[in-house]
């Protein structure tokens, strides 16, 4: 990562970690696999995370939310480049989305056959219980 510049906050992990409800070794797993990088201040303390990968995190933790893999992450940090080029980055991310519209839609349709299904065998089995019982 780039020098901290001077006067920069920096936030410790284990901080950062409270704050955003991670575990450490969350954050450290996503350093080891190259979505977020973590910056040591340059009087040798610990290590921790610019305001810059502060907000990164957080938008991880929402791509996460929306079901995006680590793979694809990856994809879009590559794609977002060491030039920090958002206009890389977007079109990507629309790609990406929509494949998980797609499966989104999918699994819904399945979710809704098999409602339909169990809605339909219930009310088989209740009509067998009502005519046996009498």
């Amino acid at each position: 990562m780039d020098n901290v510049k001077e006067n920069e906050e920096i936030t410790p992990i284990g901080d950062l970690a409270k704050e955003v409800g991670l575990t450490t070794r969350t954050l450290r797993y996503w350093e080891e696999v190259g979505i977020i990088e973590a910056a040591e201040r340059a009087d040798g303390a610990n290590r921790g995370y610019t305001p810059y990968y502060v907000r990164r995190i957080k938008f991880i933790m929402k791509l996460k939310e929306l079901g995006l893999t680590i793979k694809e992450m990856q994809d879009l940090y590559v794609a977002y480049g060491e030039a920090r080029q958002t206009e890389k980055m977007i079109p990507r991310l629309i790609d990406i989305l929509d494949q998980h519209i797609n499966k989104v839609d999918e699994r819904m349709a399945k979710l809704a056959s098999l409602r339909k299904e169990i809605v339909d065998y219930r009310q088989r089995m209740a009509q067998k219980f009502r005519l046996g019982s009498q």
